[in-house]
C-alpha cells in the first residue's frame, strides 16, 4: 500500500519570559538547574489527497506513521531535506528502525542548563513531561535544515531530547550543528554531569 507523503506544518514559537523550572526549588548553581526558554509547537501531518472514488475505502482517513530510517540518514547535499553529516552508531542501532504511530502535533518546552548536569538530574527537574518522540526531533531539525537560527542551538552546544528506543528504553538523543550538517548521537541515561551549561533540553 502506498504511503501518504508527509508535509511539515510548523506553528509559531510561543515565547515566554524566562522562568525557573520550579520557582521554589530550582536555583542557579544547583545540579540540574535549568531555565525555561521558548515553547515550540509543531506537527507532522499527512498530506491531504482527493480520493478518486469518495465511496471507496481510500476515502477513509488512515493514521500516518513516522518511520525513522526514512528521515534520519547521512546526507549533506543541497537537495537534502535536512543536512545530516553524522549519525552515531548507538543512535543507528537503537533508534533508526523505530516506527512511531502517532505523529500528531506536539508542544515542546525548551530549557537551557545553567550548570553542568547529568541526565538523571535533568529528568528529576523535568518531571513526568520529560519524554519526546523521534518525530519531535525531526520536526525541530526540519525547522533548521541548514543550521539556520531557530529553537535548536547552533553554537556547538548540544540539544538534548529524551526518547524511548526500539526496545522501549529511555535514552538521550543529542543533536549538534557541526558546520556542514547536523550530528546526531544517542547514549544511555547517565548520572554523570556530562551536559555543559548552555545545553538546550527539550521536553513535552
Amino acid at each position: 500500500m502506498r504511503q501518504l507523503s508527509l508535509t511539515l506544518s510548523l506553528a509559531f514559537f510561543l515565547t515566554a519570559p524566562a522562568l525557573s523550572v520550579a520557582a521554589d526549588d530550582t536555583k542557579p548553581g544547583q545540579p540540574g538547574s535549568a531555565v525555561a526558554a521558548n515553547r515550540v509547537a509543531c506537527s507532522l501531518q499527512p498530506k491531504a489527497e482527493e480520493p478518486a472514488d469518495p465511496s471507496s475505502t481510500s476515502a477513509i482517513p488512515r493514521a500516518e506513521k513516522f518511520i525513522a530510517r526514512e528521515h534520519f540518514k547521512e546526507d549533506i547535499a543541497s537537495s537534502a531535506s535536512v543536512k545530516i553529516s553524522w549519525l552515531g552508531a548507538t543512535f543507528a542501532q537503537r533508534f533508526t528502525n523505530k516506527v512511531e504511530d502517532d505523529i500528531g502535533g506536539a508542544s515542546l518546552q525548551t530549557y537551557v542548563l545553567s550548570t553542568a548536569s547529568s541526565d538523571k538530574e535533568i529528568l528529576a527537574r523535568l518531571g513526568a513531561s520529560h519524554e519526546s518522540r523521534l518525530a519531535d526531533v525531526w520536526c525541530a531539525l526540519t525547522r533548521q535544515p541548514n543550521g539556520n537560527s531557530g529553537p535548536l542551538e547552533i553554537n556547538a552546544k548540544p540539544n538534548v531530547f529524551y526518547v524511548r528506543d526500539l526496545a522501549g528504553e529511555l535514552g538521550a538523543v543529542d543533536v549538534l550543528w557541526g558546520g556542514v550538517g547536523w550530528e546526531i548521537g544517542a547514549s544511555p541515561v547517565s548520572d554523570k554531569p556530562r551536559w555543559p551549561a548552555g545545553t538546550r533540553v527539550f521536553s513535552r
